[in-house]
């Protein structure tokens, strides 16, 4: 199932890299890959996330503090946030409105 990223998810991600890089050299490098594999297993397993909200599922990184939040849509899986865990809750809601539509 293909993978489709609300703007501000992918903002998010390359921003969280960016400060990876800042910390540790090739940390960024270790961050991206968490975060790959985590988006491999849901697109292959979409069901595989935790339900977190409603239709909103969610799947931990391993070592950094982030959370793929995600909605399983009938031709493709929308990811809605890359999501630091201390993060205020609830300030990607807003994101559902700019779900994109096929069919």
């Amino acid at each position: 199932m293909s993978l489709e990223f609300h703007p501000e998810a992918l903002a998010e991600f390359r921003d969280a890299a960016q400060y990876y890089a800042g910390c540790q050299e090739g940390l960024e490098v270790r961050f991206i890959s968490a975060v790959e594999v985590v988006l491999k297993r849901i697109q292959q397993n979409p069901q595989w996330g935790k339900i977190f909200e409603e239709e909103i599922r969610w799947s931990l990184t391993r070592v950094f503090p982030y959370a793929i939040l995600y909605s399983i849509e009938p031709d493709f899986i929308f990811v809605i946030a890359i999501m630091h865990c201390h993060r205020e809750p609830g300030y990607w809601r807003d994101r559902l409105k700019a779900k994109p539509r096929r069919g």
